[in-house]
C-alpha cells in the first residue's frame, strides 16, 4: 500500500517534467524545420486538397501528384487504405524538398468501416462509456486503413429539425452536448495521438451551425451574445477542453461575419479566452465562399481568413493561389502564415508523422482490425441501445417468437439505408436490410412475409434526391392502390405487422433540409390501409430528425423509432422486437406535434405572459389559436417493456453554501415484468436572476439497471458550479437565492424539491 502511494506522487511529480521536456522537445523539432522552409512551402502546409475518393462538396482538387511534389499540400482529404496512403505519402517523401510528410484525414462521424447509429441516435442511448467505445472502435479500424485525423465530433446544438444535419449532433441539449464532446473525443484520441491506434479529433463546426435561419443548410445564424455562452457554445468548450487537436469552421455568419473569416471567433474566443493551442481547418471550400457572402474577392477572403485565425484551406486553394502576393501587398503578416505552418506542422508530430510517415500504413492492420466481428456485435448492441420506445399500447410489444411477420413499407429490404448519413466508408454490401436481418436473428421461429408496401415518396424526383451515393430505394411505378392492395394480401397472412416506414437515410443530413415533417403521404396512406386490417400493427420508424407523428401517435398501437442504427439495424432491431433487449433510448431532440411549433425545446424561457397549466389556449397569453404549446414527446422522453417508479426527492440539506454540496435523491423501482435500464434525469431551475433563465436545465444523469421488482436510490451531487450561467457582463457566475430541483423519466415528467444558495460571505 505504501509502495503504492509513493508510485503515485511520485508518477504526479514527474508527470509534468517529462511533458514539459516532450513540448521543448516539439517545439525545437517544429522551430528548426520552419528555419529550413521558404514562405512557399509554408503556403503549401496550409492547403488541404481532396483525393475525390469520397466527395462532401462539389470541387474537386487538381493535380494533386505535382503539388505534392513540390510541397504545395500539407494534407489529403478523402483517401483510404495503406497502400494508397503509401504511395501518396512517398510523393512527398521522396520528392519534396524537405520531405514533410502528408496528414490524412476523412469523415469518420459514427464509425469508419464498421457503423454504428448515427450520433443523434447514439446520444438517446445516454450512455457515455458506450459513446466512447464507438469513437475507439472507429479510430481502431480508420487508424488501420492509414488515416490519422477524423473529422469529427460535430457538436452543434440544433433546436430545429427541419435542419438536416441534427442528425449528425447530440440534439438540443447544451450539458448533454458537452459530455458527448468529451466522450467521443477522448474515444478517438485516447491519451496519446502517437499511439498507432488513435488519431485526430477535429470539433465542428465552430460555431453556432445549428441555429440556422429557417432550418435551411448554409444559412446565417444570428444571436445574442448571452445566448451563445450559455446555450451554444459549451460543447465546443468541453470539446477545448478535452484536447481536441484540431477545430473546423462552419459556414454559416456570425454577427454578421462568416466564421472561417471571424477573428473574434477564431482568435479572441478559441485562443485568447479558451487557450486553445491546436490547429484550425475550414470547413470544405469555405474560405472560397466568403466571396458568395459579399466579402471580397479570392484573394481578399482569403487574407481575411488567415489573420482571423485560420490555419488550413480545405480544398478551395485559396491560400496556396493568393496568400504570398497578399504578404508582399502586407494584406498578411509573415507572423501568421508562419502560426499557421507551426499549428499544422505541431499536429503532424504529435501525430508521429516526422519519426514515422508510414506508421500507419499497415496492410496486416487492415485486415485483421476492419468490420471484425466483435466490432459488428458492439454496433448491434450499441444500436439496441438506442432505439426509442414511444408508443405500446395494450402491451403489443415485446412480440413472440412464433406465428407469422409481415414487415411492409420502402424501408423494409434495403442494407443500404441501415448504416444512415454521413457512413462514407461504409460497405453497403456487407449491411442487412431489416428483413434480413430479422431472418437472420428468428431463423425457423418465425416466418417473416414482406412487401414494398408504398414507394419511399410519390415525387420520382423527390425520391432520387433522397436516394442519393447508393441508397436507392426500388419504386413500383404502379397506380398508388394497386400497390397498397398486393400489401394488403401479403398482411392477411400475417399475425403481425411490421410497418417499416419513415425517412431514407439521406432524407437527412448535409444539405437535407425539410419544410414537411411528417412521414412520407404515400407512406401514411399504407399505414392507414394496414391499421384497417384490424391485425397488431407496429411502426418501425426510421429517421434522422424528429417528425410531427400527431397521428401515428394517436392512432398507431406501437411505435418503435430505430433511427438509422448502423452496420447491424437489423437484428438489433429483431432483439428489441422479440424482447431480447428491453428498449432504454430517450430522445435528445423534442418531437413537435407540428413545424408551426418550431423552434420547440425544453429549456426555454418563461415569458411575462405564461400560460397556465389548463385550458390550452387562453386569450392574451402566450400560446397558439390551433395547438397546445406541448410537444408530442418532450426531450429526455422514452418508455420501456417495463415500468418505473419514482419516489418523491430527498434532500440532505436546504441550503447550499458556496463552498459547499448537496445531495439530491430519489428511489427508483422498477415496477412492471421486464428487467431493464432507465436513464435518471436531474434538471435545475434558476427561480429569480438578473437576467431571464431557463425554465429547466438538465444537470445530470445516470443510466441504471433494474431487475423487475427491485429498486435503487440513485442521488446527485450539486455544487456551486452546477448552478453557474454567463450574466450580462458574460461574467461565468453565481447568484445567491431560490433553486428548483426536479428529477424524472424525462423533462416532463418530474418530482420537484426546492434548495437555497447562499451569497458568498465577504472578508
Amino acid at each position: 500500500m505504501y509502495r503504492t502511494i509513493v508510485m503515485v506522487l511520485l508518477n504526479s511529480l514527474l508527470l509534468p517534467v517529462v511533458l514539459k521536456a516532450q513540448e521543448q522537445k516539439a517545439d525545437k523539432f517544429v522551430d528548426d524545420l520552419m528555419k529550413k522552409m521558404t514562405i512557399d512551402e509554408k503556403i503549401g502546409q496550409l492547403n488541404l486538397v481532396t483525393a475525390g475518393e469520397t466527395m462532401t462538396g462539389s470541387v474537386v482538387s487538381t493535380d494533386v501528384e505535382t503539388k505534392i511534389k513540390s510541397g504545395q499540400i500539407g494534407g489529403i482529404f478523402s483517401m483510404s487504405t495503406p497502400t494508397k496512403i503509401r504511395k501518396t505519402q512517398e510523393l512527398a517523401i521522396k520528392y519534396s524538398r524537405l520531405k514533410i510528410p502528408l496528414i490524412f484525414g476523412i469523415d469518420v462521424i459514427h464509425g469508419y468501416r464498421t457503423i454504428f447509429p448515427i450520433p443523434l441516435a447514439l446520444a438517446a442511448s445516454w450512455d457515455m462509456p458506450l459513446i466512447e467505445e464507438t469513437a475507439r472502435i472507429a479510430a481502431t479500424e480508420a487508424t488501420a486503413d492509414g488515416i490519422q485525423w477524423a473529422f469529427s465530433p460535430m457538436v452543434d446544438i440544433s433546436r430545429d429539425p427541419r435542419w438536416g444535419r441534427i442528425s449528425e449532433g447530440s440534439g438540443e441539449d447544451t450539458y448533454l452536448g458537452a459530455k458527448i464532446a468529451t466522450a467521443m473525443i477522448n474515444g478517438l484520441q485516447g491519451g496519446d495521438l502517437s499511439s498507432h491506434h488513435t488519431m485526430a479529433a477535429c470539433v465542428k463546426h465552430f460555431a453556432l451551425y445549428g441555429a440556422s435561419e429557417a432550418g435551411r443548410d448554409y444559412n446565417s445564424t444570428d444571436m445574442s451574445l448571452h445566448r451563445m455562452y450559455n446555450e451554444y457554445l459549451p460543447p465546443y468548450k468541453a470539446a477545448v477542453d478535452a484536447g481536441v487537436a484540431s477545430v473546423m469552421t462552419s459556414f454559416n455568419d456570425i454577427n454578421g461575419i462568416p466564421a472561417t473569416a471571424n477573428r473574434w471567433l477564431l482568435t479572441e474566443v478559441l485562443r485568447k479566452q479558451w487557450g486553445f493551442e491546436g490547429m484550425v481547418v475550414s470547413d470544405y471550400t469555405s474560405v472560397n465562399e466568403l466571396i458568395d457572402h459579399g466579402l471580397g474577392d479570392l484573394q481578399t477572403v482569403s487574407a481575411l481568413a488567415l489573420q482571423a485565425g485560420l490555419d488550413m484551406d480545405m480544398v478551395g486553394e485559396g491560400f496556396l493561389h493568393t496568400l504570398k502576393h497578399s504578404l508582399l501587398q502586407k494584406k498578411v503578416t509573415e507572423q501568421r502564415i508562419n502560426d499557421a505552418c507551426r499549428n499544422v506542422l505541431m499536429l503532424k508530430y504529435k501525430l508521429g508523422l516526422f519519426e514515422d510517415p508510414f506508421r500507419y500504413c499497415d496492410e496486416k492492420r487492415a485486415k485483421q482490425q476492419l468490420f471484425t466481428e466483435s466490432n459488428r456485435a458492439k454496433s448491434r448492441e450499441a444500436a439496441t441501445k438506442t432505439f426509442v420506445l414511444l408508443k405500446n399500447e395494450n402491451k403489443v410489444l415485446p412480440l413472440q417468437k412464433k406465428g407469422t411477420v409481415a414487415v411492409i413499407g420502402p424501408l423494409a429490404n434495403t442494407g443500404a439505408n441501415m448504416p444512415g448519413t454521413w457512413s462514407v466508408s461504409a460497405d453497403h454490401a456487407q449491411t442487412l436490410s431489416l428483413v434480413d436481418g430479422m431472418k437472420e436473428v428468428m431463423g425457423d421461429q418465425v416466418q417473416i412475409l414482406t412487401h414494398l408496401g408504398s414507394n419511399l415518396l410519390t415525387d420520382h424526383a423527390y425520391q432520387e434526391r433522397a436516394t442519393m451515393f447508393g441508397r436507392t430505394i426500388p419504386r413500383d411505378e404502379r397506380p398508388e392502390a394497386e400497390i397498397i392492395e398486393e400489401a394488403l394480401t401479403v398482411a392477411k397472412e400475417a399475425d403481425v405487422i411490421i410497418a417499416a416506414l419513415g425517412e431514407s437515410s439521406e432524407m437527412s443530413g448535409e444539405s437535407s433540409s425539410r419544410t414537411d415533417l411528417q412521414i412520407p403521404k404515400t407512406q401514411q396512406n399504407l399505414l392507414k390501409a394496414l391499421l384497417k386490417t384490424d391485425k397488431p400493427v407496429v411502426l418501425v420508424l426510421f429517421t434522422g430528425r424528429p417528425l410531427t407523428l400527431t397521428w401515428e401517435q394517436e392512432n398507431v398501437p406501437a411505435i418503435l423509432n430505430v433511427w438509422f442504427g448502423g452496420t447491424e439495424t437489423g437484428k438489433a432491431v429483431a432483439d428489441v422486437l422479440f424482447g431480447d433487449i428491453n428498449p432504454s433510448g430517450k430522445i435528445t431532440a423534442t418531437f413537435p406535434k407540428n413545424v408551426g411549433q418550431i423552434p420547440l425545446y425544453y429549456a426555454h424561457k418563461n415569458t411575462g405572459r405564461p400560460l397556465s397549466n389548463a385550458p390550452w389556449f387562453q386569450k392574451f397569453k402566450s400560446n397558439y389559436l390551433d395547438v397546445d404549446n406541448a410537444p408530442l414527446y418532450p426531450f429526455g422522453y422514452g418508455l420501456s417493456y417495463t415500468k418505473f417508479d419514482y419516489s418523491e426527492i430527498v434532500l440532505d440539506r436546504q441550503r447550499l453554501s458556496p463552498d459547499g454540496e448537496i445531495k439530491a435523491s430519489v428511489t427508483i423501482t422498477n415496477s412492471g415484468e421486464y428487467d431493464g435500464e432507465e436513464v435518471v434525469q436531474l434538471y435545475i431551475q434558476d427561480v429569480v436572476a438578473s437576467i431571464t433563465r431557463p425554465v429547466k436545465e438538465l444537470k445530470g444523469f445516470q443510466k441504471i439497471f433494474l431487475k423487475k421488482g427491485a429498486n435503487q436510490t440513485v442521488s446527485f451531487t450539486l455544487t456551486e458550479d452546477d448552478l453557474k450561467f454567463y450574466n450580462t457582463d458574460l461574467k461565468y457566475t453565481t447568484e445567491p437565492g431560490e433553486f428548483k430541483v426536479y428529477i424524472g423519466t424525462n423533462s416532463a415528467d418530474t418530482k420537484t424539491a426546492t434548495f437555497t444558495l447562499d451569497p458568498r460571505t465577504l472578508h
